[in-house]
């Protein structure tokens, strides 16, 4: 029986069609292969790509959302070390004129600008006049780099329902309508001139994990990142326009202090300087990137693992997060609301 089988198995790779589909198959294994090695951001698995000359490569300035804390701060340095001038675009004069100040003092000869406007009330009028002032002031600058890095994650680890719909349309606002506006306030600049570069930080939660309970709206605004990158990727770089979407996940910043406050000192919780030196030299190389490669190794990981395993494992951490959160908004509202039969509401 066995001499038999052999004999069939001979007379079928004598046929022209058995050696086609064995080649179409091997390709289609290569090609598989191939996505597999790019999604896990191979070859630069541990090691960033060569630092660039942004300035030289890009444009003198750079505009960055959020820049008073956390990442946004970080990048602001880390752009101006590496000598490009920066317009700051956030809410808060006093921490605006402190980070501009710095960066003069810190980094000689280069130039600052700030726009106060607080990205909760853009498509309102307050908004629309921010947004009058950022057009003029990006209009006659070389703006050759965009870090839409402002965001919103509160009210967190709570269900849809347990919160009014001002706070989500706070998120939505921030998240995914600012990014969408400031974007395309810098890209005819960027058009005319046929260079530049967008990055949009986006997040792990839409990258690593296939869901991310009691977070949803943050979630969901994140994924909308990603997709709004990877399209403009494809639209604008036949004009010298390089759109990414970096996705991290857990940087020890005030956003995520309290929920990664137990990981803080793990070597997969980068600081937010940590985090931008490495942001940085990403820049321009790929529509979707992970960064820090602590990062990288988490979501490799993730891979692996069967969504129904992730989705238990997020719903059951984030139940705990939601339990705490809780303690610590009736410990705030104690003194002057009760705590029987309120309804949650973030405070801004």
């Amino acid at each position: 029986m066995a001499v038999h089988h052999a004999t069939d198995i001979q007379q079928l790779q004598r046929l022209p069609w058995f050696h086609f589909l064995a080649a179409l198959g091997a390709l289609y294994l290569g090609a598989v292969t191939l996505r597999l090695l790019a999604y896990l951001g191979l070859p630069n698995f541990l090691h960033s790509p060569t630092p660039t000359d942004l300035r030289r490569r890009y444009g003198a300035w750079a505009v960055v959302t959020g820049p008073t804390s956390g990442i946004g701060r970080s990048m602001a340095f880390e752009l101006a070390r590496r000598g490009l001038n920066v317009v700051l675009v956030g809410r808060d004069p006093g921490k605006l004129r402190d980070v501009s100040d710095t960066i003069t003092k810190t980094h000689a000869g280069v130039q600052t600008k700030t726009v106060l406007f607080d990205l909760a009330f853009v498509s309102t009028a307050q908004g629309e006049e921010a947004m009058r002032r950022l057009r003029e002031v990006v209009d006659g600058l070389d703006v050759g780099l965009l870090v839409n890095n402002a965001g919103v994650a509160k009210p967190c680890a709570v269900y849809l329902h347990e919160f009014d719909v001002d706070a989500w349309v706070k998120m939505i606002r921030v998240n995914l309508w600012a990014l969408t506006e400031v974007t395309a306030a810098v890209l005819p600049g960027m058009v005319a001139r046929r260079r530049g570069a967008i990055v949009n930080i986006g997040s792990g939660s839409t990258e690593a994990i296939p869901s991310f309970p009691l977070y949803t709206i943050y979630a969901a605004t994140k994924r909308y990142v990603s997709q709004f990158s990877r399209s403009l990727y494809v639209e604008y770089r036949s004009k010298g326009i390089h759109i990414q979407c970096q996705a991290p996940l857990f940087v020890d910043t005030k956003m995520a202090s309290s929920v990664a406050k137990a990981k803080r000192f793990s070597p997969f919780v980068p600081t937010s300087d940590a985090y931008a030196h490495a942001a940085v030299r990403w820049i321009g190389h790929g529509a979707l990137c992970v960064p820090n490669a602590g990062h990288r190794v988490q979501r490799c990981l993730a891979v692996v693992v069967p969504d129904c395993i992730h989705d238990w494992l997020r719903l059951r951490e984030h139940l705990r997060q939601r339990a705490l959160f809780q303690r610590l908004r009736s410990a705030r509202a104690a003194p002057s609301t009760p705590t029987i039969g309120t309804t949650f509401r973030e405070k801004s």
